[in-house]
């Protein structure tokens, strides 16, 4: 696969000089022209050799056009505040806006393959991690992000001579770390785990270039050359192709690496899988029918319930946080099915300090700059604590479902996406409890009337409430279609009967006992 970027490409001083100036002018308006449309961002990641030129190239691209419209983005160890949150909490939380682009340097893929090549990870286990990656990339891809991947190579010789090359050089010798001599001997092993990564990430949304990284020259016109075009491109869809991929929702196939500045998505028209389709059949009892919506609690049982249901949960939480457990609870349901009265008792056993409530409204500007899962992931607290989350990501598939905010190809992909996101969280640790709050039509109106006549709770009823019953029906098929292709194993729904506020308030205290429970049993 690397053979052919080893010729030995150079460009001549001359010819460098010649080819400079009118690439300088053509990136800078490209450039603008992306910042002006806003219409989608542009990721860029860096990978390779030590050696190959990646920082000096990111250098070169923050000279050449305008820093103030670039995030540069570059990982060592992760940090403490890193380490409490799930490995991609950093990489969602500095990807670029629309209009603006991102520069990554040991990105999502540093880890994966130095641990490949150490041995901490076998054949399985990074395969997992690549396809981890290439749906995370994919999500970007689908939502209009143009990504350019780079891999910067030099041969086994070319490395160890480029390495001594910049010890010689007591300006650069800072450069070279013992960590460069050490992966430089495991060369060999290196490269097969960069041909394996190439080989299964390069795709036709996301491909990877080699480009040799030998002479400077080459390297610095192959790259802005090969970035400037693909804005062009990416600039020329329609918007409406910028901001999804049409009709996909799987993953494109695995694409062989390219040389040369050729994508390494060679493969590119690569086949999809159909996104999943409504499952809602006719006029077919949907999982919500099937809920007992008589069960109640008295007040005289509640009231001597709910201290015990309390006492029991703090004791649990206080453990978790010692353990540096977290936890997030998402909370969806009809309005006025008692969401907020829910997280108002639940609370009451937690330390304040320890919890933070997110009401979830529209995206300010922000927000719809970025993928809408963006967001929820700069939401995610550090270890031991509660993130309670008063709507949620889930959105994507109900309102902006049924009010048309999300286009049918949005939402449907956002399915696998939402997975992915929740599986991300659980894989680090964190307990995951989703609850739909589920009350009767009838008991909907009893509630909307109440409000309406009692002062200090008016507030809570507007034109809006009004307008999402009349589409009772149309929530209740997204709602239906949600459940059967979000329930899973890892992160099922928490179906709560909440006619009766008082029996769905203790449901969802003791659930939230008993997996915080069942977490610390396993460890």
């Amino acid at each position: 696969m690397f053979r052919a970027a080893e010729v030995g490409r150079k460009i001549s001083k001359a010819e460098f000089k010649a080819l400079v100036p009118p690439l300088r002018i053509e990136l800078v308006d490209t450039q603008q022209s992306i910042r002006k449309a806003k219409r989608f961002p542009v990721i860029i990641v860096f990978g390779g050799v030590d050696g190959a030129g990646k920082s000096e190239t990111i250098n070169l691209l923050n000279e050449w056009m305008d820093p103030r419209w670039i995030n540069t983005c570059a990982y060592g160890p992760p940090s403490d505040e890193e380490r409490e949150r799930p490995p991609s909490w950093r990489y969602w939380r500095d990807l670029p806006g629309r209009g603006r682009i991102g520069l990554f340097l040991a990105s999502w893929y540093s880890q994966p393959i130095l641990n490949r090549v150490s041995g901490e990870l076998d054949d399985g286990d990074f395969l997992v991690r690549l396809e981890r990656i290439a749906r995370f990339e994919k999500a970007l891809a689908d939502d209009g992000a143009l990504i350019l991947k780079f891999w910067m190579h030099l041969s086994r010789e070319a490395q160890k001579k480029r390495l001594k090359s910049l010890e010689r050089d007591k300006t650069q010798a800072w450069r070279v770390t013992k960590r460069d001599w050490e992966n430089w001997k495991n060369y060999d092993r290196f490269i097969a785990a960069a041909e394996d990564t190439l080989t299964r990430t390069s795709t036709a949304d996301a491909p990877w270039y080699i480009v040799e990284g030998a002479d400077e020259r080459y390297r610095s016109i192959q790259v802005c050359t090969i970035l400037r075009d693909a804005v062009r491109r990416h600039l020329e869809r329609p918007s409406s192709d910028v901001k999804m991929v049409a009709d996909t929702a799987g993953r494109a196939k695995p694409a062989g690496a390219a040389v040369a500045g050729k994508p390494a998505g060679a493969r590119a028209a690569a086949k999809r899988t159909p996104p999943p389709a409504e499952v809602t059949v006719g006029d077919q009892p949907s999982v919500l029918d099937a809920l007992d919506m008589t069960q109640s609690v008295s007040k005289s049982d509640y009231d001597a319930r709910l201290p015990v249901s309390l006492g029991r949960l703090n004791g649990l939480y206080r453990r978790a946080k010692e353990a540096g457990r977290s936890t997030v609870l998402v909370f969806e349901g009809w309005d006025a099915a008692g969401k907020g009265g829910a997280i108002r008792r639940l609370v009451q056993a937690l330390d304040a300090r320890d919890y933070s409530v997110v009401p979830v409204a529209a995206p300010n500007d922000e927000e719809r700059a970025h993928h809408y899962l963006w967001r929820f992931w700069r939401g995610m607290s550090r270890a031991g604590r509660f993130t309670i989350w008063d709507r949620s990501w889930y959105g994507r598939v109900l309102v902006e479902r049924v009010e048309g905010f999300a286009s049918p190809d949005e939402w449907r992909r956002a399915y696998s996406e939402i997975n992915d996101f929740e599986y991300n969280l659980i894989d680090h640790g964190i307990v995951l409890i989703k609850y739909w709050m589920h009350i009767t039509k009838e008991e909907q109106l009893n509630r909307f009337e109440a409000r309406a006549a009692t002062p200090f709770k008016s507030w809570k009823l507007t034109e809006e409430d009004w307008r999402n019953r009349d589409k009772w029906d149309d929530y209740e098929r997204a709602v239906f279609d949600m459940i059967a292709h979000t329930s899973t194993r890892h992160a099922p729904w928490v179906l709560t009967e909440a006619n009766c506020k008082r029996f769905a308030r203790l449901k969802v205290i003791d659930t939230v006992a008993d997996r915080l429970e069942a977490a610390l049993e396993r460890g």
